[in-house]
């Protein structure tokens, strides 16, 4: 190699550096009540040829993103890719032990592979690196309000019509990096209408609750006689746990008959909104219906989600490789060498003992106890063979 010299961070000139983290305006979120009217108006004004606007989309997300089950289907997929493990490669196919270890025990490295994964959920991204006043290497994520993707813009204030091309700043690529397609709006976008419905569902359900799940209390009285009246009135309000009161014989207390709904059409809408997000988040519908599943049908649910997983390790991958390890090196957060980062490979440890007990019982061949005691943690010993085999002596050998 021709360079070998190692770059720190006390040698990258920060000297009128742009930061875009430290000049964005805070916004307050409105506080108003979503609506498919909102969204669509947002998703125009997002898409808009001439005069785009992301700020009204993007808050929206973040209003969408309240939904548990749409918030834990990605967090479930995301944790099956960052829980897994990998390895920074040199030039010639060996592990770096030392920068392996030092990104995977790095807050900064975390964050950045979570951020990515996030592209495919928000859209369009873009990440700035810095050092905080410690010396140690940061990295914040630009507001995505705040970016006009297919302008590559960077706005102070995410209503404003003009703002710094980013991608015309020396920064870029090495400070700044942005990832995506500039016309990606995200998953979120499209369980937007099923979160909102939900909402809508849960809302009218809940009203149903709060006016028949208790049916009314009716007393029957002489509404001309004052002071029966009063004294029904008092005895209404106070009616608590294990009350009793004492009425005329004229008078008549009852229940009065409650709707015969219970709820069914909201439940059917909830369930169909849920069913529909896991769709998008996962594949497949994944521990949400326990009254039809089964384990077969978990199974090829999870099945179809390790398939997503693989492709977002992959494109994770690929995002780490071509933009995020040479800005690293660039800033001085890693040597400056050739180095490849690569997910470690996953074996299917059931069909590998399946295997080797395949190879176990096979007349012609072995496997070594150690290396079975390594693979699967077992502590295996030879088995203490018959007298008459150890001596070679078998039924008819010397007959």
């Amino acid at each position: 190699m021709a360079k070998t010299k190692k770059k720190t961070k006390k040698s990258v000139s920060k000297s009128n550096m742009f930061k875009a983290h430290n000049q964005i305006e805070p916004k307050a979120l409105s506080q108003a009540r979503s609506d498919v009217k909102i969204w669509k108006n947002a998703e125009a004004l997002a898409t808009h040829p001439e005069s785009p606007k992301m700020f009204p989309l993007h808050n929206l997300y973040k209003d969408i993103l309240k939904d548990g089950l749409l918030s834990s289907q990605i967090e479930n997929r995301n944790n099956k890719t960052l829980g897994s493990g990998f390895s920074i490669k040199k030039a010639n196919g060996d592990t770096d032990e030392d920068v392996t270890k030092s990104l995977k025990q790095s807050i900064l490295f975390g964050k950045v592979m979570g951020y990515i994964l996030d592209v495919k959920y928000h859209g369009f991204t873009v990440l700035e690196f810095d050092y905080d006043k410690d010396g140690k290497a940061i990295v914040k994520l630009i507001p995505r309000q705040n970016i006009l993707p297919k302008q590559k813009l960077f706005l102070k204030d995410s209503s404003d019509d003009k703002g710094v091309v980013y991608t015309d700043l020396k920064e870029y690529g090495t400070w700044i990096l942005d990832f995506g397609d500039d016309d990606d709006l995200g998953i979120i976008n499209k369980a937007v209408p099923h979160a909102l419905f939900k909402r809508f569902a849960a809302s009218c359900w809940s009203e149903l609750c709060e006016i028949m799940g208790i049916p009314p209390r009716v007393m029957k009285t002489d509404t001309a006689n004052k002071s029966a009246l009063n004294r029904a009135e008092n005895m209404m309000k106070d009616w608590g746990a294990a009350a009793w009161f004492i009425i005329d014989h004229d008078e008549k207390i009852e229940w009065a008959q409650s709707t015969q709904s219970k709820g069914e059409v909201y439940e059917g809408l909830k369930n169909f909104c849920n069913n529909e997000m896991s769709l998008l988040i996962s594949g497949a519908i994944i521990g949400q219906d326990t009254k039809h599943g089964n384990k077969g049908k978990e199974e090829s649910s999870q099945e179809v989600l390790q398939d997503l997983v693989t492709a977002d390790k992959n494109n994770l991958q690929k995002n780490i490789n071509e933009k995020v390890l040479p800005a690293l090196k660039a800033i001085g957060v890693i040597p400056y060498e050739d180095f490849t980062f690569e997910f470690d490979l996953v074996e299917d440890l059931g069909e590998l003992w399946s295997r080797t007990k395949d190879v176990i019982n096979s007349p012609s061949k072995d496997v070594p106890n150690e290396w079975i005691e390594t693979k699967f943690g077992i502590p295996v010993i030879d088995k203490v063979q018959p007298a008459e085999k150890q001596l070679g002596h078998y039924p008819g050998f010397f007959d």
